[in-house]
């Protein structure tokens, strides 16, 4: 019996552009990254805004197991089989983390002939929208700290801070670090520590946003700490929402692949849903709705967590 890697290397790709061109996406909205996996403009929603939308069917999954229930396989697999059936359908699925890949759980791609291709790919740094977060998290966490080591106009208590740092990894080594040592010249001495990436208020607030100017707005909000009275401080004190949602600019266009039947797939954001609501982003459902009659989605974690997230926080969004 074939492993999944053994599978998918002996799969044969179509070229991108031909998956796009059977969504009928037009060229000038297809930015290719190589040869099989390419990003679809965001601004490519505003022709499709008369379109009726298709069915969504959200995969679920009860009690998971540490590894997983293979809700992936099975959205996957679902997918394949209607359009076998002769339905128009996609699917949509969160982008894997570098944590998980490379821990217990492996990677996040399906398994067996019910896989996202080219999978190592999809698997690894993929196109750079999860290093992209985390770099627009930590200008967050280095602004914040300048700002400290400037004066602090904002008067902001530095034990009052909640503000992290974030990398894409599993490094418990670093979860509680005392930062700032050094002398004068290397900032103002405190404890802080790194999240997973993809643990980050950046990556729940891209799979949210319509569009850049949507997320610019949303990151302005992000409540980094509070000042000496007690009150809020956001990014948008510190002025950082604009530079923050320049480094997401590539980020915010959702990412096209094929199943190894040739069959679409959105692969774009990947929220945890035991700390945010752990599914794909909404601009790349949306679109699915627009450019096929069934939208095939899943949700992180069990039924009564990432279901629930989804109908309570993804329907109530989108």
């Amino acid at each position: 019996m074939l492993s999944d890697i053994e599978i998918a290397q002996r799969s044969k790709l179509k070229p991108i552009r031909d998956i796009a061109q059977d969504l009928g996406i037009p060229e000038r909205y297809l930015l290719p990254y190589g040869h099989y996996k390419a990003k679809v403009e965001v601004n490519y929603m505003k022709d499709l805004k008369e379109r009726p939308d298709g069915k969504l069917i959200l995969v679920t999954a009860t009690t998971p197991t540490p590894a997983g229930e293979g809700k992936t396989t099975t959205t996957v697999g679902l997918t394949q089989a209607l359009v076998r059936l002769g339905k128009k359908a996609m699917l949509c699925l969160r982008e894997p983390s570098l944590g998980p890949c490379f821990g217990v759980k492996g990677g996040a791609a399906g398994g067996g002939y019910s896989q996202v291709l080219p999978m190592e790919e999809i698997n690894l740094h993929f196109t750079g929208d999860i290093h992209a977060v985390e770099t627009a998290h930590n200008l967050l966490a280095a602004l914040l700290d300048n700002h400290l080591h400037q004066g602090n106009p904002l008067k902001i208590d530095p034990r009052e801070i909640t503000w992290r740092r974030a990398m894409d990894m599993n490094e418990r080594a670093l979860r509680n670090v005392v930062i700032g040592l050094g002398g004068r010249a290397n900032g103002v001495p405190r404890e802080s520590g790194f999240d997973i990436t993809v643990a980050s208020e950046v990556m729940a607030i891209l799979c949210l946003s319509s569009d850049l100017a949507d997320l610019k707005e949303r990151l302005s909000k992000v409540v980094v700490g509070y000042d000496e009275s007690g009150n809020m401080i956001t990014a948008g004190d510190l002025k950082a929402h604009g530079a923050m949602a320049a480094l997401l600019k590539e980020a915010i266009n959702p990412n096209l692949v094929q199943t190894i039947e040739h069959v679409p797939a959105f692969v774009h954001g990947g929220p945890f849903a035991n700390i945010a609501h752990g599914t794909n982003s909404i601009i790349a459902t949306k679109m699915a709705l627009k450019l096929r009659d069934y939208a095939v989605v899943e949700a992180g974690f069990a039924s009564d967590l990432g279901a629930e997230k989804f109908f309570d926080i993804v329907c109530r969004f989108a």
